[in-house]
């Protein structure tokens, strides 16, 4: 076993960083944490002995993390970055980036986030440890795509189970392709994701990899966990006579780019919803539905006719609203799409939904 591991974190919140060393420190490979409150101070660790991994705050006093990662990229060019923030804003994604960081993470916030903050710095960790190899024993293969894609990775996935081998392409975060023995595209990507264990490796990306999945990763990653509910119930076709589920007319519309979820409900009867993915449904249902009562509302107050479609975007994510007769289509986006992306989209599912 090599050298225990070392990170430093940097920040200029003292309360935060005690945070993040009482996570951290519960990490498998046990690694000694170090922690900064000035760019100033941070630069001077990283000189005095070597580090695996930094995680910093980009805004701070005196010098900001942005000149620290500048600093860091010329002086210590294979030393793994993490910036960790509470601005969620696209122009600091792709400044970050753009200076070589690994991981671009918002502050977290509730259980989730945490669980994720702390699988992500530990992959980071493992993958130095191991030379670009890592098993999979504790996490699903589900959870690495998220995290390759959260990361917008371009990178080439490659999963051993037994004597099968499967790939999986990622340009920038986007699925690109999958293979697994004659199986190629969507199929090869559904039957590689319902692997349980195995060896991971991950390869140098193939920018000039032919597309051939053009699902987004929330959409497809939709498609296999209901696929697996099924198997595990024992309703795939073939399963020895069983009966196969009839799929979730909304899962053909959760293909469409960027797309996270969909419900949809009918007017007043925020109870009699049907979704794909949504994580609170109910109160999901309630809302849209709310919602374009009051537009109606508001409507007929101005003499402008009913609701036709509005679209919104967030730090969390985006989400659109379209109406045909008495019933509403709620559609939630993945953070970073534009308003005129998620319009666009809008209208195509809309299209969808209604022929």
């Amino acid at each position: 076993m090599g050298s225990q591991h070392k990170i430093l974190i940097l920040d200029d919140d003292s309360s935060f960083l005690e945070l993040c060393r009482e996570l951290l420190s519960t990490l498998p490979v046990q690694p000694e944490i170090r922690t900064a409150s000035s760019g100033a101070h941070a630069i001077a660790l990283l000189e005095a002995e070597p580090y695996s991994l930094l995680l910093t705050d980009l805004r701070m006093p005196n010098m900001d993390g942005f000149q620290v990662l500048a600093i860091v990229r010329r002086r210590f060019p294979s030393l793994r970055t993490v910036v960790m923030t509470g601005v969620a804003e696209d122009a600091y994604r792709t400044r970050a980036y753009a200076l070589g960081i690994d991981l671009f993470l918002e502050k977290p916030k509730t259980t989730q986030e945490i669980k994720m903050f702390v699988d992500c710095v530990e992959s980071l960790v493992v993958r130095e440890d191991q030379g670009g190899f890592r098993g999979v024993q504790n996490k699903t293969i589900t959870d690495i795509v998220q995290m390759e894609s959260l990361s917008q990775s371009s990178v080439t996935l490659k999963f051993t189970n037994g004597p099968f081998v499967g790939k999986i392409w990622l340009l920038n975060g986007d699925l690109i392709d999958a293979e697994m023995g004659d199986l190629q595209g969507d199929d090869a990507f559904k039957k590689v994701i319902s692997w349980k264990s195995g060896t991971f490796e991950s390869l140098p990306a193939e920018p000039g990899r032919e597309r051939r999945i053009m699902n987004s990763v929330q959409g497809l990653l939709l498609d296999s966990a209901q696929m697996l509910d099924e198997m595990a119930a024992g309703e795939v076709p073939g399963s020895g006579g069983a009966k196969a589920q009839s799929v979730s007319p909304l899962a053909a519309l959760a293909r469409n780019p960027g797309v996270e979820f969909l419900l949809t409900v009918p007017l007043g009867k925020a109870k009699e919803f049907e979704h794909y993915g949504c994580e609170n449904p109910d109160k999901t249902a309630l809302w849209a539905a709310s919602t374009v009562e009051r537009f109606n509302q508001l409507g007929d107050k101005l003499k402008a006719g009913t609701f036709q479609q509005i679209v919104a975007s967030g730090s969390q994510r985006g989400v659109g609203l379209s109406a045909k007769g008495e019933k509403v289509l709620c559609v939630g986006f993945q953070r970073g799409r534009t308003t005129a992306q998620i319009l666009e989209t809008l209208k195509a599912i809309t299209a969808q939904w209604v022929s």
